[in-house]
């Protein structure tokens, strides 16, 4: 034997050697993720049929409900208007985490496993059971989803477990070969499938139901006295000076800011309003009843208190509806009353002063925007619009409730949050015309936007460049003191580059501060500054 040859011992290659069989690592997982897709698609279905919450929003409802200062106004911050789909995403992103959890337990401790996707259904079930306007009912989709979840993930992980142990070669037959690679990826795939095809059918099922809510809205409004004439063909011309910005926001174009993870399918027929609490006759009026009473149509400005400086939570409608303090009037309110407290078919809450509903102003429960019936999106069957506050504490949409509280006895959504209770609108204005960091030729250029005061008017606005004298704007024609006022300035520039900044004055002298703050707690301020090269 050479020297440099390793010796190795002889194999008997006769004898029983052990082979192992057993399903990868990540099958677990997945049969667990599996399972949690099937529960949540059935449970979403069952919940559209049967007219009830779905889990998921029922979740995220209460998730949104005790959602902390700080964490919501990132949100909004972050996410803006898109701040739903994150929360729904996170959601999701949530539930397949603990649905992998489950299956990597449910390996070696199936009931362990289970019991995951068990708890999650029982907690859904329960959240959504104390959901607003919800009945028992609202259990069954949770604990049937949940159910059937725990059934598929027992069936997946026995799929998974079948003979997946080490098994002795050679052997005298070639199967079992351990673990059925075929009939997991089959069965999986086939779940997916079917998940998949309830999770649409729950979407077409949903989307028809909105439809039918859609369409029970009134084609028509009640005529304002004898004036059949479209509101939007009555606006003066002259209150437009320049295009991009329409003096009236389209219904689809107008902003929508509020809490709801999906549109609540209001049945106009069962649907009442009642005003109670600190009245002498509480009162509760039907959707007939309120088209029957005398109508009042009012242009007016809402906006968001979210608003950033220059921002697009802000719009100016037609609304058609009855005022609200003719219906105070009739219900009696006790001299002791200070807060107009409503509550919405979803649960929401906010609250404002008795003075701002029978201090003259056209504070209103609406039900048309724009010549038609309010889309549902903005408040299908009624909103309450007050002129001069931000809407988290007056613009309640599908509102279902008017109590007359004290202060102290109920506190709007937003108010624990850190909100100011008191929200009156600043004065602010806002560059539309040219677009940030457009490019303009150079010579006359057109600088033009919207300025707001609700309950006050403009009186005046001023237009500055690269820090130089402020320039009175023209103004548009002033309809009224509760809807925004277009202004335009020109000036002739040559190329290079501009910083613009526009300020308002309301007809009290008082003029918006430069100050800048933040939305929260009663509304952002500052001048609202854009830069433009001119070419």
């Amino acid at each position: 034997m050479p020297s440099s040859a390793v010796y190795q011992p002889e194999i008997d290659r006769s004898a029983p050697q052990k082979q192992s069989f057993q399903a990868p690592i990540w099958t677990a997982p997945i049969a667990g993720l599996i399972s949690a897709l099937f529960a949540l698609s059935i449970a979403t279905l069952i919940a559209v049929i049967i007219n009830v919450e779905t889990p998921l929003n029922a979740i995220g409802g209460e998730f949104i409900d005790h959602t902390p200062k700080w964490l919501k106004n990132f949100a909004i911050r972050i996410f803006a208007t898109n701040n739903k789909a994150a929360l729904k995403t996170g959601m999701l992103l949530t539930v397949s985490c603990l649905a992998l959890l489950a299956g990597s337990i449910a390996r070696r401790r199936r009931i362990a496993g289970a019991s995951i996707i068990a708890g999650f259904g029982v907690v859904g079930a329960i959240i959504s059971l104390l959901r607003p306007s919800q009945n028992a009912a609202a259990l069954l989709p949770s604990l049937v989803g949940a159910l059937a979840g725990c059934w598929l993930l027992t069936k997946l992980i026995c799929v998974i477990n079948e003979n997946s142990k080490p098994l002795e070669t050679p052997t005298t037959s070639r199967a079992p070969l351990g673990w059925d690679r075929r009939r997991f990826l089959s069965t999986t795939g086939k779940v997916a499938i079917i998940s998949t095809a309830l999770a649409g059918t729950a979407s077409v099922v949903s989307s028809k139901k909105i439809s039918q809510v859609r369409d029970a809205a009134p084609q028509s409004l009640p005529p304002i006295g004898n004036n059949t004439v479209l509101p939007t063909t009555k606006i003066p011309s002259a209150t437009q000076i320049f295009e991009q910005t329409p003096f009236v926001t389209p219904n689809k174009d107008f902003y929508r800011i509020d809490t709801a993870l999906s549109l609540p399918r209001v049945d106009i027929n069962t649907w009442k309003l009642e005003i109670g609490g600190m009245v002498k006759t509480p009162l509760t009026l039907s959707y007939q009843d309120l088209l029957a009473r005398p109508m009042v149509e009012r242009t007016i400005t809402i906006c968001c208190v979210s608003n950033e400086v220059g921002g697009p939570y802000i719009g100016n409608a037609i609304w058609q509806g009855v005022l609200l303090a003719d219906l105070l009037d009739e219900a009696g309110v006790d001299s002791r009353a200070e807060q107009i407290f409503n509550t919405s078919v979803d649960g929401w809450t906010c609250g404002f002063p008795v003075g701002a509903a029978v201090d003259g102003r056209d504070a209103m429960i609406a039900i048309g925007m724009n010549g038609t019936a309010l889309p549902l999106e903005h408040g299908y069957p009624v909103r309450l619009i007050v002129p001069g506050l931000y809407g988290y504490v007056s613009a309640t949409k599908w509102l279902k409730s008017i109590d007359l509280t004290m202060w102290n006895q109920a506190e709007g959504y937003w108010i624990p949050l850190g909100w100011s209770r008191d929200a009156p609108i600043k004065t602010q204005s806002r560059i539309d015309v040219p677009r940030r960091d457009e490019n303009v030729v150079a010579g006359k250029i057109a600088i033009a936007g919207v300025a707001w005061a609700q309950q006050r008017g403009i009186e005046k606005v001023e237009v500055r460049i690269d820090a130089g004298e402020w320039k009175l704007a023209t103004l548009a024609l002033d309809l009224n003191i509760d809807t925004w006022r277009q202004w335009k300035y020109e000036s002739n520039l040559q190329p290079g580059e501009y910083e613009i900044q526009v300020r308002a004055t309301d007809k009290t002298g008082a003029t918006q501060t430069q100050e800048v703050s933040r939305p929260d707690p009663d509304g952002a301020t500052g001048y609202h500054t854009r830069t433009i090269k001119v070419l």
